[in-house]
């Protein structure tokens, strides 16, 4: 099994009465590829991080195999739900893959 975590920080140009709301759509269309991406097990989306945390919202993700990190990276509902729902509105990705 491979762990994919993804985070991210709102724009700075984003309004703070917006970011409920993208937050709910995210974490809805995210959830929404598993089923529609071959080895895409499992998604879950932290939106409400501790105030120790250096970055506004995560993404959890398991894959069945590492090759699967990248067939989902490419995926085209991937893509489309990242370029309509999340690209827009965040900067300083950071990513962690890993195999248990």
């Amino acid at each position: 099994m491979v762990h994919h975590i993804v985070m991210w920080k709102f724009k700075p140009e984003v309004p703070e009465s917006e970011k409920s709301g993208l937050l709910e759509a995210m974490e809805k269309h995210l959830g929404e590829l598993v089923g529609k991406v071959p080895g895409l097990l499992t998604v879950r989306f932290v939106e409400k991080p501790l105030p120790s945390s250096t970055h506004d919202m995560a993404l959890v993700t398991t894959l069945e195999k590492p090759e699967d990190v990248a067939v989902y990276a490419s995926h085209p509902e991937h893509v489309k739900v990242a370029d309509t729902y999340v690209r827009p509105y965040v900067t300083e990705r950071a990513c962690l893959d890993y195999q248990e």
